[in-house]
């Protein structure tokens, strides 16, 4: 399992940059979004290609690229307008170099979508959701791309049951999740944290398509935190995606560039400390 990061940590005026730094930084993998180099929403063929040949040239796998919109936004038009870029993008993604997109499942929440709202529980948010994520899966499908929502405690799908729920009802192979231990923890439930990441990995684990690390000072809402800076008992995460069978990268986020370094060299005594408890035990290396 290796160290993997969103581009957006390091800022820079072109990809180029941006690469030389995560390179720098012994980073291999990244997530990434257009608007971290700098590029339009609407991304012309030919800049895919060099997008891709840059990532190639830099030895740098594009994990995932992201294709977040809100799914159940009020005005219909964004949410067309959001899906028209997500289609396009999908038919960029075999020259970008990544068979992965990002997504969220929504919020009704107006004025951020990374904020809750009480109507997110209701049936027809979970009908909104559940018809665009098939349709969503239909391009994964028509563009051979693996379509990877998120589970978070502010979007319509809060945690890993409903999770597995969406998955089941979409019932698409194109359509898989993105696991991050530090976002699907409801107000009170941190004094349950172990039952809740074992309950996460049970139902999620052979539909994980990519891992975030971050973590959380409080439940209630999402993570915002560097990777070892808050609560989430990592060792336990980390056997959670060993046991699963997971090999891709764990994406850092929610961090600074100053933090990388330390983040980085937590991570991989975390993972090196698992993988020493977890091959003594016989249990998935």
């Amino acid at each position: 399992m290796e160290i993997g990061i969103f581009t957006k940590v390091f800022p820079r005026p072109t990809l180029a940059e941006t690469l030389d730094a995560v390179r720098a930084a012994g980073i291999g993998a990244v997530q990434f979004d257009l608007a971290d180099a700098g590029l339009p929403e609407q991304l012309d063929p030919a800049v895919a290609k060099t997008i891709g040949q840059t990532f190639r040239d830099y030895g740098i796998v594009m994990a995932a690229v992201s294709g977040t919109y809100n799914i159940i936004h009020h005005d219909p038009a964004h949410r067309q307008a959001g899906l028209s870029r997500l289609r396009a993008l999908a038919g960029m993604c075999d020259a970008l170099g990544t068979s992965v997109m990002t997504l969220s499942t929504g919020t009704r929440n107006r004025e951020n979508m990374w904020h809750a709202h009480p109507d997110n529980a209701t049936p027809e948010a979970w009908a909104e959701a559940r018809a665009a994520l098939h349709e969503i899966a239909a391009i994964g499908a028509q563009h051979g791309i693996t379509m990877a929502f998120e589970p978070e405690v502010n979007n319509v799908v809060d945690g890993a049951q409903r999770a597995r729920r969406m998955l089941d009802e979409v019932g698409s192979p194109f359509l898989k999740v993105v696991m991050d231990g530090a976002n699907i923890f409801h107000a009170g439930e941190l004094p349950a944290m172990a039952a809740i990441l074992d309950e996460a990995f049970a139902l999620l684990g052979n539909d994980i398509a990519l891992a975030h690390a971050k973590d959380l000072d409080h439940d209630g809402d999402a993570g915002h935190l560097p990777a070892g800076h808050g609560l989430l008992d990592y060792d336990r995460y980390l056997r959670g995606l060993r046991t699963a069978g997971y090999s891709g990268p764990l994406v850092l986020h929610g961090l600074a560039e100053a933090q990388v370094a330390g983040c980085v060299a937590f991570l991989n005594e975390r993972i090196a400390a698992v993988q020493e408890r977890q091959g003594g035990l016989g249990l998935p290396e």
